[in-house]
């Protein structure tokens, strides 16, 4: 259990039967009145978010979520087939869990895979990737001084924004969090 003045960004806690993580949160200690937490937790499994007040007293179970490290096989359709690297067992996941999760990883790659009881509700790519450009415009001698960009391909099939001296067969390096382009490798 864990008080809700103790809570923390990144926790995460059950509540109304489902498990959400605390995105922000935020003492408040008004004029008048007691002080409360308002908090944006969000819904792990839907992937909604919501604002709740506790008071500070307030108790939640607080949620144990397994990530474990796995190996991304291949995709078969709509299931996608994972591998633990120790015990060798695989498990395949549907479209609606993995979400667009994997468009930056390449197969063989490793990934973590949440799970709450048992039950697997997301996938965390790793933060950085290095991938080749398999498509994109060339770019023009002089256009560089704006700091423009241009639409890639990457080997994945999605989409990237890149400087626009990046060519075909160019190795960069992608933040998956936010899908930016960081660097040529």
């Amino acid at each position: 259990m864990i008080s809700a003045g103790d809570f923390r960004n990144g926790i995460t806690i059950e509540l109304d039967n489902n498990i959400f993580q605390i995105i922000e949160f935020q003492h408040v200690k008004p004029g008048k009145g007691a002080a409360f937490v308002r908090t944006k937790l969000k819904n792990i499994k839907s992937g909604g978010v919501v604002e709740k007040t506790f008071r500070p007293t307030e108790k939640c179970p607080q949620a144990r979520i397994d990530r474990k490290d796995m190996q991304y096989l291949y995709s078969d359709g709509d299931l996608y087939n994972f591998m633990d690297v120790e015990t060798y067992d695989q498990i395949a996941l549907n479209q609606e869990t993995i979400g667009n999760t994997l468009k930056f990883v390449k197969e063989n790659e490793m990934v973590k895979v949440c799970s709450h009881n048992g039950n697997v509700f997301a996938i965390e790519p790793p933060l950085f990737v290095e991938l080749a450009i398999t498509e994109t415009e060339p770019g023009f001698k002089g256009d560089t001084a704006t700091g423009a960009t241009k639409p890639a391909i990457v080997e994945t099939g999605a989409s990237v924004l890149v400087p626009l001296f990046v060519e075909i067969g160019d190795v960069i390096k992608i933040d998956t969090r936010s899908g930016e382009y960081l660097s040529r490798v």
